[in-house]
């Protein structure tokens, strides 16, 4: 699980996929006080645990500049990465509310905000490169929390798994650097509204999430 060095970031301008340039240009005249940029990822790269979204969301990270800051999907994720010791403080929607990660950082699949929450193939497969490089550069990755099927078949490309696990909420699958990939449904509105996926639905993969962190052993980190 070496891998010394920092991550490959997009530019803050990325010009590599024309269809989110073009919505980033639009969305910079619409509301130029928001970041309209690739978000970065956050959170420590020592972490364990590596959360992977599917792309910011458009009044959310995208505006904050934060992942998962700003929407409800945040909302669901913050509250329970609190629970359970992966963040500390108090999630307020802002990036200068104060929420500190702990062993753990969040990252998305694209990381410019796609035309209605949606990346197509082309763009996921432009920015796996990244997701690849976050993955070398985290020496002490002991899990993989894959919210939704695009951030699982991201991590699977990026890891080139072969055969190719299909996505399923609560699976399990071993990567080759040891590290276990765990699917859950993402933490969209859409599905938390449908029922598909419910506020105990989630927590019993965070709770499996930290009993598999905690029996991996080495320290945590904060960050």
């Amino acid at each position: 699980m070496s891998g010394p060095g920092a991550p490959e970031l997009p530019p803050r301008d990325c010009p590599a996929c024309p269809r989110l340039v073009a919505y980033r240009r639009a969305n910079r005249q619409a509301h130029p006080d928001w970041w309209n940029d690739p978000v970065p990822p956050w959170g420590s790269p020592r972490a364990r645990l590596l959360v992977v979204g599917l792309a910011p969301g458009l009044r959310g990270a995208n505006r904050t500049g934060r992942p998962f800051t700003g929407d409800y999907a945040g909302t669901l994720l913050y509250e329970t990465l609190i629970r359970h010791g992966f963040a500390a403080g108090r999630y307020g929607g802002d990036p200068s509310d104060g929420l500190r990660l702990q062993d753990c950082r969040i990252v998305n699949a694209v990381r410019c905000a796609p035309p209605a929450n949606r990346p197509i193939a082309r763009e996921i497969r432009t920015c796996n490169r990244f997701l690849q490089s976050e993955l070398a550069c985290m020496p002490g990755l002991r899990a993989v929390l894959a919210l939704g099927a695009v951030a699982h078949h991201a991590v699977v490309a990026a890891c080139d798994l072969r055969p190719r696990p299909g996505f399923a909420h609560g699976a399990r699958t071993t990567l080759p650097n040891g590290a276990i990939l765990c699917d859950s449904y993402h933490v969209s509105r859409l599905n938390t509204n449908t029922g598909r996926l419910t506020a105990g639905m989630f927590d019993d993969i965070v709770t499996g999430l930290r009993r598999l962190v905690d029996a991996a052993g080495d320290a945590g980190v904060a960050g």
